[in-house]
C-alpha cells in the first residue's frame, strides 16, 4: 500500500501600498521550452519517507559507499502559485478605499493558472509485475511483486526506461500524465550493461496528443539539469533540479560494467528510475538510474548520458536486437613509473599501458601478448595512467573509446613489443565471464542426483545466497574466481553443489554447500550439462565427485539413481534437471 501524502498550498495575497502602486510581475521558472511563461512554483522539501513498494537494490564493492538502483515508489506533489498582475497605477494622493480593494487580487482559478509543459507530457509512469527466479530452489520461481518507476516517450512509438525497472517482468503497464488508463506494454529490448530498456504500446490511443522527447548534446560541467519522474512521496509527476557536477566512467550497478555517466546534485529517489533529465532548453540529456547512499554524501545522483542512450538505440535498430557494448579482453597496468617504462623499452615521448593478462577466449588473444604496451586505440594516444583526451580540460579512461564501438567492429591498436612498434586490427566482441553478471532473464539451470543439487554460479546466485554484501560474505574461493578467473573456453561454467536434500543415501554429506565440483570419476567438469551427461551415462559401480578443498563424495551408482526419484517426489520437484539440460 503506497503512502498517500498531500501538501497544502497557501496563496499569499499582496496588500496595497498607500504611497505608490507598482506593477508586480511574478517570476517565471522554465523547466523546458514553453511557448508562454509559466507561473512561479513552490517546492518545499518533502519529509523523508521510507519506501513501501517495490524493491530497493543496494550493490557496491564498498559497504560504506552504496549505489542504489531506484525502482518502485510514488511521487511528491508540486503546487503552483497564481500569476498576480495589478492594473493601472494611481497617484498616492488619490488612493481610495475602492482602489485599495481593487489592488487585492481575487481568488485564482486553478484551471486558468496551471499550464502543461509539453516535454513533461511525454513522461510516463511504469507499472511492472516481476517474477524473480529462485536460486535456492531453482525448479521454481519466487513470489511475484510489483514496482513503479518512470519512463519517457521517444520517436518511433517507443518508450525508454531502466532495465532494472522491468527485470524479470511478467507484465508491464504504462500510464500517461493526467490519464487514468494503464496501457499494456511490450518489452522490445533490455540492455543489461547500460541499464536501459525499450518498450512499445500497441494501443493507438496511447500515442495520441503526445510529442516525443528530443535528445540534446552531452552537457558540460555546471550545466543545469531537471529530473522529471514519479518518485516516492506522492502520485503525480515530480520535478527536481540541479547541475552536472561530474562526468566520468562510472560503475553501473545493474550491469556490473563501467560506462560513461553523469553525476548530478538533483535529488533522485526510488521511482525516479527511467525518468528523463532535461537541460535548460528542454532537451533530454540522460536517464536517471541510480544514486549514492553514504553517510557523508547528500544529493548525489547518476544519469545515463546521451552517448550511451544513442549507442543502445542504434544497436537495436542496426541488429533488430540488443547486442551489447564490446570490450577488449585484457587486464592492464599503468606505466607511470620511470624505471618500469625504461625496462619495457619505452622512449621518453612514448606513453601507454602494459597488458597484464589476456582472456583466452577473446579475439585479441590471437595478436596481443602479455607485456605489450598499448600506445594508442583507433589513432587516439593513451596516457600512462590509461586516460585519453575527452573535452577541453578533461580526460577520461580509454575504455570510453571501446564503448563507442559496436559488437563485431574492428579497431586499430598500436602496441610496443620488444622496442618495436606494431599495429593490429582487432575485432571487438562481448566476452563471456566465468561468473556472469546476469542470466538474461532465463531460469537458473540445475541438476539433481541422490539429493545433491548442482547448479552454476552467477552474480545473482551469489546475491541470493549471501545478500547484498556478497562480496564480503561469500566463500573466498568463489570470490577469487568471480574477481580474477578467466574462462578457458566459451562454454565453461563454474558448477557447485548448492545444497544437499537430506536422505538416507547422502548421510554424512549434509553440510556440503556452495562447493565447486572439480571432477567426476576422474574427468574434469567443464559445465553443468557435461556433468549431467556423465552422471546419466555412468555405468561404473560408484560415482565419485571431486570437490574443492580436496573433498570427495562417493555414491553407489545404482542406489543413488533409484533414490533420486523418491527425493524428487518428497520435495515436489517436477524434474531432476532443468529444461535447458534436456536438449
Amino acid at each position: 500500500m503506497k503512502p498517500s501524502q498531500k501538501r497544502t498550498r497557501k496563496l499569499k495575497t499582496q496588500s496595497a501600498e498607500n504611497a505608490t502602486c507598482e506593477v508586480i510581475e511574478a517570476s517565471v521558472t522554465h523547466l523546458t521550452e514553453s511557448p508562454s511563461p509559466e507561473p512561479p512554483e513552490t517546492n518545499p522539501s518533502p519529509p523523508r519517507l521510507n519506501r513501501v513498494r517495490g524493491k530497493k537494490r543496494r550493490l557496491s564493492n564498498n559497504p560504506s559507499e552504496t549505489t542504489e538502483q531506484l525502482r518502485g515508489g510514488v511521487v511528491s506533489q508540486r503546487s503552483s502559485l497564481p500569476h498576480h498582475h495589478h492594473s493601472d497605477c494611481y497617484n498616492a494622493t488619490n488612493v481610495s478605499a475602492a482602489a485599495t480593494a481593487e489592488s487585492t487580487p481575487a481568488a485564482p482559478s486553478w484551471e486558468t493558472v496551471v499550464k502543461v509543459v509539453p516535454s513533461m507530457d511525454a513522461v510516463v509512469k511504469v507499472f511492472c509485475v516481476h517474477t524473480d527466479p529462485n536460486f535456492s530452489l531453482p525448479w521454481q520461481m519466487k513470489r511475484q511483486y510489483s514496482s513503479g518507476s518512470s519512463g519517457f516517450i521517444i520517436g518511433g512509438r517507443r518508450v525508454l526506461t531502466n532495465a532494472h525497472s522491468v527485470e524479470h517482468h511478467t507484465q508491464v503497464k504504462l500510464k500517461k500524465r493526467g490519464s487514468d488508463t494503464k496501457y499494456l506494454a511490450t518489452v522490445l529490448a533490455i540492455g543489461t550493461e547500460c541499464d536501459i530498456a525499450l518498450l512499445t504500446v500497441s494501443d493507438d490511443e496511447f500515442w495520441e496528443g503526445v510529442s516525443p522527447v528530443e535528445f540534446g548534446d552531452l552537457p558540460a560541467l555546471q550545466d543545469a539539469v531537471t529530473v522529471v519522474g514519479y518518485p516516492i512521496g506522492g502520485d503525480t509527476i515530480s520535478v527536481t533540479s540541479g547541475v552536472v557536477s561530474r562526468m566520468e566512467i562510472l560503475s553501473y550497478v545493474h550491469g556490473s560494467t563501467e560506462l560513461l555517466g553523469l553525476q548530478i546534485d538533483a535529488a533522485i529517489n526510488s521511482g525516479n528510475s527511467g525518468g528523463p533529465a532535461f537541460n535548460d532548453k528542454g532537451r533530454c540529456v540522460g536517464i536517471a538510474f541510480q544514486s549514492l547512499k553514504h553517510e557523508d554524501a547528500e544529493n548525489i545522483g547518476y544519469v545515463i548520458p546521451t552517448p550511451v542512450i544513442g549507442h543502445f538505440i542504434q544497436d537495436y535498430e542496426k541488429h533488430n536486437k540488443y547486442t551489447g557494448f564490446p570490450v577488449i579482453g585484457i587486464e592492464w597496468q599503468k606505466m607511470e613509473n620511470p624505471d618500469l617504462r625504461k625496462k619495457m623499452g619505452m622512449e621518453s615521448h612514448q606513453k601507454g599501458v602494459r597488458i597484464r593478462r589476456i582472456e583466452p577466449t577473446a579475439p585479441e588473444s590471437q595478436v596481443l601478448k602479455p607485456s605489450d604496451i598499448i600506445l594508442s586505440f583507433d589513432g587516439v594516444n593513451i596516457a600512462n595512467d590509461g586516460t585519453v583526451p575527452f573535452r577541453h580540460g578533461e580526460r577520461i579512461g580509454f575504455s570510453y573509446l571501446i564503448s563507442q564501438k559496436y559488437t563485431g567492429d574492428s579497431a586499430l591498436v598500436k602496441i610496443l613489443r620488444n622496442r618495436e612498434i606494431l599495429e593490429f586490427n582487432v575485432k571487438l566482441a562481448i566476452h563471456k565471464k566465468l561468473i556472469p553478471a546476469h542470466i538474461s532473464g532465463k531460469p537458473p539451470s540445475y541438476f539433481i542426483v541422490a539429493g545433491f543439487v548442482f547448479t552454476t554460479v552467477s552474480v545473482p546466485y551469489l546475491r541470493s545466497e549471501y545478500g547484498k554484501e556478497y562480496e564480503y560474505d561469500a566463500p573466498v574461493k568463489l570470490l577469487e574466481k568471480h574477481l580474477h578467473a578467466m574462462t578457458q573456453s566459451v562454454d565453461e561454467q563454474l558448477v557447485v553443489v548448492s545444497q544437499v536434500l537430506v536422505s538416507d543415501i547422502n548421510i554424512g554429506y549434509e553440510e556440503i554447500v556452495n562447493t565447486q565440483v572439480v571432477a567426476f570419476n576422474g574427468k574434469p567438469v567443464k559445465n553443468l550439462k557435461c556433468l549431467a551427461e556423465m552422471v546419466e551415462n555412468c555405468v561404473d559401480e560408484y560415482m565419485e565427485f571431486y570437490l574443492d578443498y580436496h573433498q570427495i563424495v562417493v555414491l553407489q551408482t545404482k542406489t543413488a539413481k533409484e533414490a533420486t526419484l523418491d527425493i524428487l517426489t518428497t520435495h515436489c520437484i517436477p524434474s531432476a534437471m532443468s529444461d535447458d539440460l534436456k536438449t
